[in-house]
């Protein structure tokens, strides 16, 4: 009688994920037991926000080889939908809606606005696609700063707060720090989903190969604009939780250097996992919160913080063009390297 060997089950995917990841899940729960408002509020919240923005531009150029420097003024322009359409301190302006009908408009306007960019920025490559999204984010800094009849101008909207569901106060430190985490775990989940999906590998193959994804039968044109509309869905919840932490928006919020912001924190991350967004954000917030303490320690101008982060920058680029990540991964390839006999290292 023939033995019928059976074949090991294989694991679910709760056992697929590598303990560091679960350690550092259970150490950003109980963040709020161990951390100060400040650090909950500005570093974790600040850090969470802008990792999302940038995820959305790390996703584009990621999967898409499409650097998009649109991005923040997509977060922006949810962030002003929501000011417009909901309540804020501008009562002439502002049509004060229910939450569960402006925050769905701002993103629909938001995503469109995204896609309809991305339908021009498209057409275009490389250089040339910087430049025309570089073109456009900075139209929207003008009109938003010289439009008073929908934007209101160079003041824009104050006292732009979350709605308090479930009697909660929801820009109260830990109830906005577990809002950004949840909103950034969802985030970086969808796009981990997206990119093994159908149509993230049909997107990183347009990437690699556009003609031959179109001799295939893909239309190159439509999942660039699908990437472009999928990503300004991410950065519009991002901008609404940006007006939220802020309590208001103005043009500074899409203004040039926030667009640049948002290309440094993804190039220092690493534009290659959707988990390095977040880690350059991280190193972005501690540099801009505690930097200009440690120019005034040195008796330096704080006006000058930006030097440092500049620095910051030049070094992790030039060391590693792929970021943070990059760094790392080197790291334990040259470790694995040296403990792997076959490769001639010794343990």
């Amino acid at each position: 009688m023939a033995v019928i060997e059976r074949q090991p089950a294989e694991p679910y995917w709760v056992e697929r994920i590598p303990a560091p990841v679960w350690a550092v899940g259970f150490l950003l729960l109980i963040m709020p037991a161990v951390a100060n408002d400040f650090v909950l509020f500005q570093v974790f919240g600040w850090t969470f926000i802008l990792g999302m923005i940038a995820l959305s531009l790390m996703f584009l150029a990621g999967y898409g080889g499409m650097v998009s420097l649109i991005q923040m003024s997509v977060a922006a322009l949810a962030g002003y939908m929501v000011a417009i359409f909901g309540p804020s301190g501008v009562e002439a302006l502002s049509l004060f809606l229910p939450w569960y009908v402006y925050i769905p408009v701002a993103v629909v306007i938001a995503t469109i606005g995204g896609a309809l960019v991305g339908a021009l920025a498209v057409r275009t490559e490389g250089i040339y696609t910087i430049m025309i999204t570089l073109a456009i984010a900075s139209a929207f800094f003008y009109f938003t700063r010289q439009n008073y009849g929908i934007f209101n101008g160079y003041t824009g909207f104050n006292l732009v707060v979350p709605p308090q569901l479930f009697g909660v106060d929801w820009r109260q430190p830990v109830p906005f720090y577990y809002l950004t985490l949840g909103m950034a775990a969802l985030s970086w989940l969808v796009v981990v989903y997206v990119s093994r999906s159908p149509f993230g590998l049909a997107l990183q193959g347009v990437r690699d190969n556009p003609r031959r994804m179109a001799a295939l039968g893909f239309n190159v044109t439509a999942h660039r604009i699908a990437a472009y509309a999928f990503a300004s869905v991410i950065a519009a919840f991002g901008g609404i939780l940006l007006v939220w932490q802020n309590a208001q928006i103005s043009p500074g919020t899409a203004g040039i250097p926030a667009v640049i912001d948002i290309l440094v924190i993804a190039v220092v991350g690493g534009l290659k996992r959707p988990i390095g967004p977040f880690i350059g954000a991280l190193i972005y917030v501690l540099l801009r919160s505690f930097a200009p303490d440690a120019l005034s320690a040195f008796g330096l101008s704080t006006e000058r913080f930006k030097l440092l982060i500049g620095l910051g920058f030049l070094l992790i680029v030039f060391f590693s063009p792929d970021g943070v990540l990059g760094l790392w991964e080197r790291w334990r390839a040259r470790r694995a390297s040296k403990a792997d006999p076959l490769r001639g290292g010794s343990r």
